[in-house]
């Protein structure tokens, strides 16, 4: 069995911030994908735009647009970073809302932790707007999808 190499941790086992001040910035990107399972009732009514509190998707995807901006700020040893673009899309399914979020940057770190940032919170918005008509919602399948640039190059995880 291969030892795992934490980059966040010290010799002596201690988190650490990783130094990323001699690295060269670079393009990089991040998809991350989640899924919030509901009764279909509530999928039509997210899709019909009949939900009380508003436009559903609209919201999550504003909500998902800040948190990628922000993910710093909740994750202790996530780098701050300039977020170039960020994109968050949806596809209703019968019993569930698909959430599919993309960041892209020129930095020195990759984008990875702000894409599930982003989908993870639009997802959150999602169930925050439908809990009244919904309680039984279930938020799953958070997954890193891709990533590209960097020194470890490029990862696609597998269907």
């Amino acid at each position: 069995m291969s030892e795992l190499n934490f980059s966040h941790l010290d010799p002596m086992g201690r988190a650490r911030m990783v130094d990323v001040t001699p690295k060269e910035p670079t393009h990089r990107r991040a998809v991350a994908r989640c899924k919030v399972f509901m009764k279909p009732e509530t999928t039509a009514a997210i899709a019909n735009r009949e939900v009380k509190k508003g436009d559903v998707l609209a919201v999550a995807r504003v909500a998902g647009i800040q948190a990628s901006k922000r993910t710093a700020e909740m994750i202790p040893l996530c780098h701050p970073l300039l977020v170039g673009a960020v994109y968050i899309n949806f596809e209703i399914g019968d019993d569930h809302i698909a959430v599919e979020a993309q960041v892209d940057t020129i930095d020195r770190t990759g984008v990875e932790m702000e894409a599930l940032h982003a989908c993870s919170v639009a997802a959150l918005t999602i169930y925050d707007m439908c809990k009244s008509a919904d309680r039984a919602m279930v938020i799953g399948e958070l997954t890193l999808w891709e990533k590209t640039g960097g020194r470890q190059g490029t990862y696609r995880r597998e269907a």
